[in-house]
């Protein structure tokens, strides 16, 4: 079955369903290295070796959602909240600039009052005057309003990412009270598209209540959706959440082994989209992130947050590099990508090639 997929892979012919599942079920570690090898050839023709980073400033807790497995969540009464100044986020994309890396991701709790929307607004402005417009801009801040989401662009933000966690509309309802909207959700992802940023999205991975079908369908979602970047990890427990009791068989090994394979074939699927290592394969595994590029992935955000206020963000129990400054970060990060003969694109964007097929053809189109 598996040399059968992998021969509609290489005649380019569609996958199904039921072929995405079979990947997603392989068990035998034989299988699982051939795929992350199929992934990563794919990768290699697709969108290169190359990894790109994306410094994350997690410049805030302050959150308006209480999402039932998130750690700060605005019932966590045990929360330490901070809010950083528009002059401390600036000072670390600046540092993100001089250090060389590309592109930052500006990333908070969920909230979308006027003051917050003016701040977001005056600190890209003053990073893309400041960088002479010369560092990328991801914004990771939720769900906004079309007039918001325009403000933001405008300043200098170009890429977004909202992850929208499953796709599955009755598992949403699980994982969050009844006044979160899927559709609300997937509504801002469309109007992402519409005003021109790079979108991107993503799901946890080995949730409770979730089915192998589930994760088919998120990558199927993905791919109906014309999503240009992926930032999708596994599901860690954190204690503080109403989720945490639903798991006690958490094990370790199958939250990264599911996380991997899930690279792995969103690589084989949608192909010319980005897809980040993320942390939480690293919060399983020491070398989780080196693994996820092995498996497919392109992209790494290292932290390069403040290092005293890193221990208030933490969305899951064992978030790892709480106690490394941002250059220490910097440093193992290019030794550890050196040791799987990848480099690092410094001083680029890294915007996603998909994005890029996309907005050429446009213009040769003119539409």
């Amino acid at each position: 079955m598996l040399t059968h997929i992998f021969n509609k892979i290489d005649n380019n012919d569609p996958l199904s369903r039921d072929d995405i599942k079979f990947m997603l079920s392989l068990e035998t570690e034989a299988d699982i290295q051939s795929l992350y090898q199929k992934a990563y050839s794919i990768k290699e023709q697709t969108v290169g070796t190359k990894v790109f980073f994306r410094g994350i400033v997690e410049f805030s807790n302050i959150c308006e959602k209480d999402c039932y497995y998130c750690g700060i969540r605005k019932s966590n009464e045990n929360a330490e909240r901070f809010m950083l100044t528009a002059d401390q986020i600036v000072e670390s994309a600046l540092w993100a600039h001089q250090s060389e890396y590309g592109s930052i991701v500006l990333q908070s709790g969920e909230r979308s009052d006027p003051w917050y929307i003016d701040l977001i607004e005056e600190v890209l402005e003053r990073v893309k005057a400041e960088t002479s417009g010369e560092l990328g801009i991801t914004l990771s801040l939720g769900e906004q309003s079309e007039n918001t989401y325009k403000r933001w662009f405008k300043a200098g933000g170009h890429r977004y990412l909202l992850r929208i966690e499953t796709t599955n509309p009755e598992l949403y309802g699980k994982l969050h009270p009844p006044d979160h909207s899927f559709e609300e959700r997937c509504e801002c992802l469309k109007l992402l598209r519409k005003l021109g940023y790079q979108v991107g999205t993503g799901v946890m991975i080995g949730l409770p209540y979730q089915t192998i079908d589930d994760l088919a369908g998120d990558i199927l979602f993905f791919k109906d959706n014309d999503i240009d970047m992926i930032g999708m990890g596994p599901y860690i427990v954190h204690h503080e959440t109403p989720l945490a009791d639903v798991m006690p068989d958490f094990d370790n090994d199958r939250q990264l082994d599911l996380g991997l394979k899930m690279v792995a074939v969103a690589r084989i699927v949608l192909r010319d989209v980005n897809i980040a290592a993320t942390t939480a394969l690293q919060a399983l595994n020491p070398t989780g992130r080196e693994m996820g590029l092995k498996a497919g992935a392109n992209i790494i955000m290292p932290n390069i947050t403040e290092t005293k206020y890193r221990a208030s963000y933490q969305l899951y129990n064992g978030k790892p590099c709480l106690d490394e400054n941002s250059t220490m970060c910097r440093g193992c990060l290019q030794r550890r990508i050196d040791s799987i003969g990848e480099k690092i694109g410094f001083n680029e964007w890294g915007d996603s090639p998909h994005f890029i097929k996309k907005s050429n053809c446009k213009k040769t189109t003119g539409a």
